[in-house]
């Protein structure tokens, strides 16, 4: 990041928040995700964002437009474009409550589903790139090879994936405007504190196999790591709102199989980076069940993989 970015960025949310000088006082201002792909920085109401480098300014227009036309599911920004800062490209948004990773009960599972279902089901403004997720997943294994036993494995299921699960091929039809990058992280509450649900981060959107954005708490389902009951919940309100990714009813698994397996593979790929990263030699408990995962979509062991809910799960 260059060095002078994060004070621009955070003199670019004051002024943002207090326009024409306005008086600042006790204003809350942080710093909410400084990454190689992102800085994000908060002041008041007002959160400013430096896209990763490299972004392409016109996609990102167009994904900026779509997120003002779909004010009832997308967080909309504040201004139609990104402007140039120190050569990254920088929008800004409202400032919404994020989910509270401390309070899991919580965790609005309904409103994800519903709001899911609209994106999919919505015509898009103007014309988009395709979805992100698949490459972000390339871009993720690409990053283990060579790193032993667990990368060796997770390569192993990542080589068994169809090509477009890979991003070596175009994504199967009928395309959905999808969000590209779902999970709970990418849910705030606008107005805050408590306003309605909307989805956050536009940088992957775009048109792709709808299946993919329930892929993540598909994943972490069928690995155990995410309770049915929550599964559930996501999964009935999905289809409530007439979500095209699954049949209305009945098993959900052929059509969720390929994309939970490829964001089952970029999790673990993900896990061994970080372990790695962190100075450990082993992984954690999640990061292990990510990476056994792999090792039984390869096993010559048919995986039984629970399809349906158990009885009585709430649908």
């Amino acid at each position: 990041m260059p060095p002078h970015l994060l004070p621009a960025l955070t003199a670019t949310a004051r002024a943002r928040a207090h326009p024409e000088g306005t008086p600042c006082s006790a204003c809350g201002a942080a710093t909410l995700a400084d990454r190689p792909d992102a800085t994000v920085v908060r002041h008041a109401g007002t959160v400013v964002k430096a896209h990763a480098p490299g972004t392409d300014p016109d996609q990102l227009t167009a994904r900026l437009a779509t997120a003002a036309h779909l004010p009832g599911v997308l967080l909309p920004p504040l201004t139609p474009a990104a402007a140039d800062l120190h050569g990254r490209l920088v929008t800004c948004w409202p400032f919404g409550t994020p989910v509270d990773p401390d309070d899991p009960d919580a965790a609005p599972w309904e409103a994800a589903g519903t709001l899911l279902a609209r994106l999919h089901r919505t015509e898009p403004p103007t014309a988009l790139p395709p979805m992100r997720g698949p490459v972000k997943a390339a871009r993720a294994v690409a990053r283990i090879a060579g790193r032993g036993e667990d990368a060796d494995t997770v390569l192993r299921a990542w080589s068994a994936l169809p090509a477009w699960a890979r991003a070596e091929a175009p994504m199967p039809g009928p395309a959905a405007l999808c969000h590209g990058d779902l999970h709970l992280g990418q849910l705030v509450r606008h107005p805050a504190p408590d306003g309605p649900w909307r989805l956050i981060d536009v940088d992957d959107l775009g048109l792709g196999v709808p299946a993919w954005d329930l892929a993540r708490p598909a994943a972490w389902y069928a690995c155990g790591l995410l309770p049915p009951q929550e599964w559930s919940r996501f999964l009935a309100a999905y289809r409530e709102a007439g979500g095209p990714a699954v049949p209305a009813d009945g098993d959900p698994w052929p059509a969720l199989d390929v994309a939970a397996r490829a964001l089952t593979v970029q999790g673990a790929a993900q896990a061994i980076v970080r372990a790695e990263r962190d100075g450990r030699r082993a992984l954690d408990e999640v990061e292990q069940a990510l990476v056994d995962a792999c090792a039984r979509m390869v096993s010559p062991v048919p995986v039984s993989v629970p399809a349906q809910l158990p009885p009585d799960s709430p649908t």
